[in-house]
């Protein structure tokens, strides 16, 4: 007999299961709160700063040299008058070359208006600041005093000049430049009639407040003809007898 072939079991073919998907992480959605922006550092080095920017130096210095001018020009113009002082004149008192005021001011008579309308601002802000000054319980005599004693300030401190002018070169002023310095001039003179109209009530003013006024400042004004600091009373007791002459004790 032939021997017995033997017998194979017969194998099932294997099946290979696909290889998984790799699972993905649930990713909330980004709010307007949450979403955050990565910047560069270009970006950030780049970014604005807030608020005004600071001045340069080169600024700082343009300022100065302006300022230069219009305090050169307002004793100039105080000392030999506008119609006599020239450009190289200015620009000397300074000591700039003879081209750099037009670099600063279009023309003689816009430097003119400036050493006006600045100088008259100016004194229209520390005027309120010398009020400011006093406590709430100030009496009218006593806002009355610290009004008299900053205009001889204004008018005999150490920048002075641009009062004078304003008095003497007023006619040098075109007519649409009269009207800007009038508008500063009113503001100014007008912070006086509250006060004015306050003693006029208490019967302490010498006479009715407008023309009060107009007489106060033409006493005030003329001093700057007759006042010398190296001789005579200081501005405070200056103060005292002009207050004196103005209202009753």
């Amino acid at each position: 007999m032939d021997s017995p072939v033997p017998r194979t079991r017969a194998i099932a073919p294997t099946l290979k299961k696909p290889p998984a998907r790799p699972r993905s992480k649930a990713v909330a959605p980004l709010s307007a709160n949450s979403a955050t922006t990565t910047q560069s550092p270009t970006e950030e080095t780049t970014r604005r700063p807030r608020g005004r920017p600071r001045k340069t130096a080169e600024e700082l210095d343009d300022g100065n040299r302006r300022r230069k001018l219009m305090d050169g020009a307002a004793k100039l113009f105080r000392t030999q008058g506008f119609a006599a002082t020239s450009t190289r004149d200015i620009a000397a008192a300074a000591g700039m070359h003879s081209g750099s005021p037009f670099y600063h001011f279009e023309s003689k008579s816009a430097l003119l208006y400036a050493v006006m309308s600045e100088g008259m601002t100016m004194a229209t802000q520390s005027q309120q600041q010398a009020l400011n000054a006093l406590p709430a319980t100030a009496t009218p005599r006593e806002q009355l005093h610290t009004l008299i004693r900053h205009h001889f300030e204004i008018l005999l401190g150490p920048r002075s000049s641009f009062i004078p002018v304003m008095l003497y070169e007023w006619r040098s002023l075109t007519p649409a430049q009269r009207k800007g310095i009038a508008r500063i001039k009113d503001s100014y003179e007008a912070t006086w009639m509250p006060v004015l109209e306050a003693l006029a009530k208490q019967g302490a003013l010498q006479a009715e407040p407008g023309v009060a006024r107009l007489f106060i400042f033409g006493a005030l004004n003329w001093a700057v003809q007759w006042f010398s600091p190296k001789k005579g009373k200081s501005l405070d007791a200056l103060t005292d007898e002009a207050l004196a002459l103005f209202i009753r004790s």
